[in-house]
């Protein structure tokens, strides 16, 4: 361990800064800072704060500017990973939400697209061995939720290729496409339909009686008509995070579905006790629009439209646990989604999210006892190194 080990009773306040080794990634459209999990202090309590301190959280301004975090949803996130010791398995990943204006990481759930920078993360760090060309397997441990994710990342002369022609929407740039295989998303999380019911009313306080679906694929997801919100379904940023009444009723919708699922009690705080998980999708049938970068996404190249709401804020692109959820529900009969894409062709699925389009593919399977359970959720990302070096962080006071 590094100089920012846990303290004693006894130890004084240390004079200059603590350092230790990270990495800071992009993956899929989010980015985060890596660290190697050994690096870091075993007590969770010291551990979080020192990374609350990393990333600059909490700020009162809401900039993260005495840190790294990108003072979004998106850009304000911590990720561990270790080798594993779990049969069949190469190293443990564990994904944290950081809060940006309070002391608060959320590690009840995970990141689809930061799960794309692990497997380059793991090779590169020396934690699993790899082919000096073609496609390298990295078999992880998602700790947060107990699940298996297969990542399928591209070599070449010994080292991850990062360089690609693969075009993510929400990314500005081109890289090499990594595969990922979420196998049984919701093995360990509970029922895949944890209501029991494929679609049914919650009653939410202040706004009434809302049709949805809650399903455990991925993070826990919650699913809604975007009419359901006052939305549209077409919508980007700026229009929806400037609403405070828009995003108060997707909140208020958001713990409705944390209790009916059995994440919280009836009268629990789920926006100060779970802000990152379950998560919020509205969905709408296909309809033009133009994407945050102003290209057109014609209705007839999407099968749905969806809207995703992170950290009580609409994501500019779409959480890939929200896209491993999505691709789950189109495949279970009842589903709202299902309802909205029955009658398309075999084949992925593909939706339009704020910043574009995404394609998302599942298998499912009735289960002998009478319940549905998906199998796999495969979707496409990249991911690339943006910095290696040490972060410097002040002491405690």
């Amino acid at each position: 361990m590094n100089d920012a080990s846990q303290p004693g009773p006894e130890a004084k306040r240390p004079e200059r800064l603590l350092s230790l080794p990270a990495v800071f990634m992009r993956g899929g459209t989010s980015k985060g800072v890596f660290f190697d999990a050994r690096d870091l202090p075993a007590a969770t309590g010291w551990r979080d704060r020192l990374l609350l301190r990393v990333m600059g959280s909490p700020d009162r301004y809401g900039k993260q500017i005495d840190g790294l975090g990108g003072a979004s949803s998106s850009t304000s996130k911590v990720v561990l990973v270790s080798p594993s010791g779990r049969p069949g398995h190469d190293v443990d990943y564990l994904f944290g939400q950081v809060a940006i204006d309070r002391p608060f990481i959320d590690w009840s759930g995970n990141c689809g697209n930061l799960s794309a920078a692990v497997g380059p993360f793991a090779i590169a760090s020396g934690m699993v061995a790899a082919p000096a060309s073609g496609l390298a397997t990295v078999r992880i441990w998602q700790a947060n939720l107990g699940q298996t994710i297969l990542a399928q990342v591209p070599m070449r002369a010994g080292e991850v290729n990062e360089l690609g022609d693969f075009e993510l929407d929400g990314v500005a740039f081109p890289a090499a496409q990594i595969r990922l295989d979420f196998l049984y998303p919701a093995s360990s999380a509970g029922a895949l339909l944890p209501t029991g019911q494929p679609l049914q009313l919650l009653q939410v306080p202040g706004v009434g009686a809302v049709a949805a679906t809650c399903i455990q694929a991925g993070n826990p997801t919650v699913f809604v008509e975007a009419a359901a919100l006052g939305l549209q379904g077409m919508e980007l940023q700026p229009q929806v995070n400037t609403d405070a009444r828009l995003l108060a009723r997707a909140e208020a919708v958001r713990s409705a579905a944390a209790v009916a699922m059995g994440l919280a009690q009836p009268g629990d705080d789920v926006s100060a006790t779970r802000p990152a998980t379950p998560k919020l999708v509205a969905v709408a049938p296909p309809a033009d629009y133009a994407a945050a970068d102003g290209r057109l996404v014609a209705a007839g190249d999407i099968h749905l439209l969806a809207r995703a709401f992170s950290m009580g804020l609409l994501h500019h692109a779409v959480p890939g646990s929200c896209a491993i959820a999505l691709a789950a529900a189109a495949a279970v009969p009842g589903t709202l989604v299902q309802r909205l894409v029955q009658g398309r062709d075999a084949g992925p699925l593909c939706f339009g999210h704020a910043s574009g389009r995404m394609a998302v593919d599942a298998d499912c399977e009735w289960l002998p006892s009478g319940a549905w359970a998906v199998t796999r959720v495969s979707l496409s990302r990249s991911a690339r190194r943006l910095m290696v070096g040490r972060v410097w962080v002040p002491p405690e006071d």
